[in-house]
Protein backbone atom coordinates (compact mmCIF):
# COMPACT_ATOMS: atom_id res chain seq x y z
CA UNK A 1 0.00 0.00 0.00
CA UNK A 2 2.54 2.53 -1.19
CA UNK A 3 0.03 4.70 -3.04
CA UNK A 4 -2.06 7.23 -1.09
CA UNK A 5 -5.65 6.17 -0.45
CA UNK A 6 -8.37 7.09 -2.91
CA UNK A 7 -11.16 9.43 -1.82
CA UNK A 8 -14.51 7.69 -2.27
CA UNK A 9 -18.07 8.98 -1.80
CA UNK A 10 -16.94 12.59 -1.92
CA UNK A 11 -14.13 11.93 0.56
CA UNK A 12 -16.39 10.39 3.20
CA UNK A 13 -14.37 7.19 2.76
CA UNK A 14 -10.65 6.75 2.10
CA UNK A 15 -9.66 3.52 0.45
CA UNK A 16 -6.34 1.81 -0.15
CA UNK A 17 -6.60 -0.10 -3.42
CA UNK A 18 -4.48 -2.57 -5.40
CA UNK A 19 -2.05 -1.18 -7.99
CA UNK A 20 -3.32 0.08 -11.33
CA UNK A 21 -4.17 -2.83 -13.61
CA UNK A 22 -5.66 -4.92 -10.80
CA UNK A 23 -9.36 -4.86 -9.92
CA UNK A 24 -10.12 -1.55 -8.22
CA UNK A 25 -13.39 -0.35 -6.72
CA UNK A 26 -15.13 2.35 -8.73
CA UNK A 27 -18.61 3.27 -9.91
CA UNK A 28 -20.05 -0.23 -9.44
CA UNK A 29 -19.07 -0.17 -5.75
CA UNK A 30 -20.52 3.32 -5.28
CA UNK A 31 -23.86 2.35 -6.83
CA UNK A 32 -24.09 -0.84 -4.76
CA UNK A 33 -23.21 1.01 -1.55
CA UNK A 34 -26.09 3.43 -2.22
CA UNK A 35 -28.59 0.78 -3.37
CA UNK A 36 -30.13 0.17 0.06
CA UNK A 37 -30.21 2.41 3.13
CA UNK A 38 -29.26 0.30 6.15
CA UNK A 39 -29.83 1.71 9.63
CA UNK A 40 -27.01 2.07 12.14
CA UNK A 41 -27.95 -1.11 14.02
CA UNK A 42 -28.42 -3.18 10.88
CA UNK A 43 -26.41 -6.39 10.50
CA UNK A 44 -24.90 -5.90 7.04
CA UNK A 45 -22.66 -8.24 5.08
CA UNK A 46 -20.62 -7.35 1.99
CA UNK A 47 -19.99 -10.62 0.11
CA UNK A 48 -17.00 -10.57 -2.21
CA UNK A 49 -15.86 -7.42 -0.46
CA UNK A 50 -12.45 -6.94 -2.06
CA UNK A 51 -10.88 -3.98 -0.27
CA UNK A 52 -14.17 -3.23 1.51
CA UNK A 53 -15.50 -0.37 -0.59
CA UNK A 54 -19.18 -1.34 -0.42
CA UNK A 55 -19.47 -2.39 3.22
CA UNK A 56 -17.21 0.37 4.51
CA UNK A 57 -19.00 2.89 2.29
CA UNK A 58 -22.31 1.95 3.90
CA UNK A 59 -20.76 2.29 7.36
CA UNK A 60 -19.25 5.68 6.51
CA UNK A 61 -22.73 6.88 5.50
CA UNK A 62 -24.44 5.33 8.54
CA UNK A 63 -22.22 5.91 11.59
CA UNK A 64 -22.63 3.10 14.10
CA UNK A 65 -23.09 0.44 11.42
CA UNK A 66 -20.63 -2.44 11.90
CA UNK A 67 -20.34 -4.30 8.59
CA UNK A 68 -19.06 -7.79 7.98
CA UNK A 69 -16.77 -8.06 4.95
CA UNK A 70 -16.34 -11.45 3.28
CA UNK A 71 -13.35 -11.88 0.98
CA UNK A 72 -11.58 -15.05 -0.17
CA UNK A 73 -8.26 -13.43 -1.15
CA UNK A 74 -6.01 -13.03 1.93
CA UNK A 75 -4.23 -9.97 0.53
CA UNK A 76 -7.47 -8.15 -0.25
CA UNK A 77 -8.90 -9.15 3.14
CA UNK A 78 -5.87 -7.63 4.85
CA UNK A 79 -6.32 -4.44 2.83
CA UNK A 80 -9.98 -4.36 3.88
CA UNK A 81 -8.90 -4.54 7.52
CA UNK A 82 -6.45 -1.71 6.93
CA UNK A 83 -9.15 0.36 5.23
CA UNK A 84 -11.52 -0.18 8.15
CA UNK A 85 -8.84 1.03 10.56
CA UNK A 86 -7.96 3.97 8.31
CA UNK A 87 -11.56 5.17 8.42
CA UNK A 88 -12.17 4.41 12.10
CA UNK A 89 -14.85 1.83 11.26
CA UNK A 90 -15.44 -1.28 13.35
CA UNK A 91 -15.77 -4.11 10.83
CA UNK A 92 -15.51 -7.88 10.92
CA UNK A 93 -13.48 -9.35 8.05
CA UNK A 94 -14.05 -13.02 7.23
CA UNK A 95 -11.66 -14.77 4.88
CA UNK A 96 -13.89 -17.31 3.13
CA UNK A 97 -14.92 -18.49 -0.31
CA UNK A 98 -18.71 -18.36 -0.47
CA UNK A 99 -18.66 -21.15 -3.07
CA UNK A 100 -17.34 -23.63 -0.48
CA UNK A 101 -19.76 -26.26 0.91
CA UNK A 102 -22.17 -24.99 3.56
CA UNK A 103 -20.37 -26.68 6.45
CA UNK A 104 -17.09 -25.00 5.53
CA UNK A 105 -18.79 -21.61 5.18
CA UNK A 106 -20.32 -22.01 8.64
CA UNK A 107 -16.95 -23.01 10.09
CA UNK A 108 -15.50 -19.79 8.67
CA UNK A 109 -18.17 -17.76 10.48
CA UNK A 110 -20.88 -17.39 7.83
CA UNK A 111 -23.80 -18.52 9.98
CA UNK A 112 -27.36 -19.05 8.70
CA UNK A 113 -29.99 -16.30 9.02
CA UNK A 114 -27.45 -13.89 10.53
CA UNK A 115 -27.75 -10.71 8.48
CA UNK A 116 -30.45 -8.13 7.79
CA UNK A 117 -28.83 -6.93 4.56
CA UNK A 118 -26.44 -8.66 2.16
CA UNK A 119 -24.78 -6.65 -0.61
CA UNK A 120 -22.78 -8.37 -3.31
CA UNK A 121 -20.94 -7.72 -6.55
CA UNK A 122 -20.40 -11.27 -7.87
CA UNK A 123 -17.76 -12.04 -10.48
CA UNK A 124 -19.24 -10.94 -13.80
CA UNK A 125 -18.06 -13.79 -16.04
CA UNK A 126 -18.01 -17.56 -16.11
CA UNK A 127 -14.78 -19.26 -17.09
CA UNK A 128 -14.41 -19.66 -20.85
CA UNK A 129 -16.92 -16.92 -21.75
CA UNK A 130 -14.55 -13.95 -22.01
CA UNK A 131 -10.91 -13.03 -22.39
CA UNK A 132 -9.34 -13.43 -18.97
CA UNK A 133 -7.21 -10.60 -17.64
CA UNK A 134 -3.47 -11.36 -17.44
CA UNK A 135 -3.48 -9.86 -13.93
CA UNK A 136 -4.26 -12.74 -11.51
CA UNK A 137 -6.18 -10.64 -8.97
CA UNK A 138 -8.27 -8.96 -11.67
CA UNK A 139 -9.00 -12.32 -13.30
CA UNK A 140 -10.06 -13.83 -9.97
CA UNK A 141 -12.35 -10.86 -9.23
CA UNK A 142 -14.08 -11.09 -12.61
CA UNK A 143 -14.32 -14.83 -13.27
CA UNK A 144 -15.66 -17.93 -11.55
CA UNK A 145 -16.58 -21.47 -12.65
CA UNK A 146 -19.58 -22.09 -14.92
CA UNK A 147 -22.90 -22.18 -13.09
CA UNK A 148 -21.49 -20.45 -10.01
CA UNK A 149 -23.89 -17.48 -9.89
CA UNK A 150 -26.70 -19.68 -8.57
CA UNK A 151 -24.38 -21.10 -5.90
CA UNK A 152 -23.21 -17.58 -5.01
CA UNK A 153 -26.80 -16.35 -4.58
CA UNK A 154 -27.67 -19.48 -2.62
CA UNK A 155 -24.82 -18.77 -0.20
CA UNK A 156 -25.95 -15.15 0.19
CA UNK A 157 -29.49 -16.37 0.84
CA UNK A 158 -28.34 -18.79 3.53
CA UNK A 159 -26.78 -16.05 5.68
CA UNK A 160 -29.67 -13.61 5.18
CA UNK A 161 -32.51 -13.70 7.70
CA UNK A 162 -36.10 -14.29 6.49
CA UNK A 163 -37.41 -10.94 5.28
CA UNK A 164 -33.88 -9.62 4.89
CA UNK A 165 -32.80 -7.61 1.87
CA UNK A 166 -30.35 -8.62 -0.85
CA UNK A 167 -28.71 -6.06 -3.12
CA UNK A 168 -26.54 -6.93 -6.10
CA UNK A 169 -25.04 -5.41 -9.21
CA UNK A 170 -24.30 -7.30 -12.42
CA UNK A 171 -23.90 -6.90 -16.17
CA UNK A 172 -27.16 -5.95 -17.86
CA UNK A 173 -27.01 -8.94 -20.20
CA UNK A 174 -26.82 -11.24 -17.15
CA UNK A 175 -30.26 -10.14 -15.94
CA UNK A 176 -32.01 -13.40 -17.01
CA UNK A 177 -29.41 -15.47 -15.16
CA UNK A 178 -29.78 -13.28 -12.06
CA UNK A 179 -33.58 -13.64 -12.12
CA UNK A 180 -33.24 -17.41 -12.45
CA UNK A 181 -30.98 -17.49 -9.39
CA UNK A 182 -33.39 -15.33 -7.37
CA UNK A 183 -36.56 -17.19 -8.39
CA UNK A 184 -38.20 -19.09 -5.54
CA UNK A 185 -35.97 -17.42 -2.97
CA UNK A 186 -36.93 -13.75 -3.23
CA UNK A 187 -39.78 -11.41 -4.04
CA UNK A 188 -40.37 -7.65 -4.05
CA UNK A 189 -37.64 -7.29 -6.67
CA UNK A 190 -36.69 -3.86 -7.92
CA UNK A 191 -34.48 -3.53 -10.99
CA UNK A 192 -32.70 -0.34 -12.02
CA UNK A 193 -30.87 -0.29 -15.37
CA UNK A 194 -27.62 1.69 -15.56
CA UNK A 195 -26.56 3.24 -18.89
CA UNK A 196 -23.17 4.70 -19.73
CA UNK A 197 -24.99 7.23 -21.97
CA UNK A 198 -28.64 7.93 -22.60
CA UNK A 199 -28.59 6.63 -26.18
CA UNK A 200 -26.65 3.45 -25.34
CA UNK A 201 -27.95 0.10 -24.06
CA UNK A 202 -27.76 -0.57 -20.33
CA UNK A 203 -24.42 -1.87 -19.08
CA UNK A 204 -25.43 -2.78 -15.51
CA UNK A 205 -28.48 -3.72 -13.50
CA UNK A 206 -28.95 -3.04 -9.81
CA UNK A 207 -31.29 -5.52 -8.17
CA UNK A 208 -32.80 -5.38 -4.69
CA UNK A 209 -34.93 -8.23 -3.36
CA UNK A 210 -36.53 -9.47 -0.15
CA UNK A 211 -35.92 -13.02 1.06
CA UNK A 212 -39.12 -15.06 1.18
CA UNK A 213 -41.38 -12.28 -0.13
CA UNK A 214 -44.18 -13.04 -2.57
CA UNK A 215 -44.48 -9.46 -3.83
CA UNK A 216 -43.97 -8.70 -7.50
CA UNK A 217 -41.27 -7.03 -9.54
CA UNK A 218 -40.79 -3.32 -10.23
CA UNK A 219 -38.66 -1.73 -12.94
CA UNK A 220 -37.22 1.58 -11.71
CA UNK A 221 -36.18 4.59 -13.80
CA UNK A 222 -32.73 4.15 -15.34
CA UNK A 223 -29.57 5.85 -14.20
CA UNK A 224 -27.49 7.50 -16.95
CA UNK A 225 -23.86 7.89 -15.91
CA UNK A 226 -22.45 10.28 -18.53
CA UNK A 227 -23.76 13.21 -20.52
CA UNK A 228 -22.83 14.12 -24.12
CA UNK A 229 -19.64 15.80 -22.88
CA UNK A 230 -18.47 12.60 -21.18
CA UNK A 231 -18.79 14.06 -17.67
CA UNK A 232 -20.95 12.50 -14.99
CA UNK A 233 -24.61 13.48 -15.10
CA UNK A 234 -25.85 15.41 -12.05
CA UNK A 235 -27.50 12.23 -10.69
CA UNK A 236 -24.34 10.15 -11.08
CA UNK A 237 -22.17 12.90 -9.62
CA UNK A 238 -24.43 13.18 -6.58
CA UNK A 239 -24.31 9.43 -5.96
CA UNK A 240 -20.52 9.47 -6.14
CA UNK A 241 -20.59 12.15 -3.44
CA UNK A 242 -22.72 9.97 -1.17
CA UNK A 243 -26.16 11.42 -1.92
CA UNK A 244 -29.18 9.07 -1.92
CA UNK A 245 -30.89 7.93 -5.09
CA UNK A 246 -33.11 10.60 -6.65
CA UNK A 247 -36.82 10.09 -6.10
CA UNK A 248 -38.59 8.22 -8.96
Amino acid sequence: MTEPPDAVLGGILRLHQPPRGAHRAGTDAVLLARLLVPAAGCRLCDVGAGTGAVGLGCAALAPGLRPTLVERDPGLAETARANAALNGIDADVIEADVLLPAAERRAAGLLPDRFDVVLTNPPFFEAGTHRTSPHPERAAAHTFPAGSLDAWIRACTAILRPGGRLGLIHRADALPTCLDALRGRYGALTIRPVHARAEAPAIRVLIAATKGSRAGLSLLPPLVLHGPDGAFTPEARALHRGAPWPAP
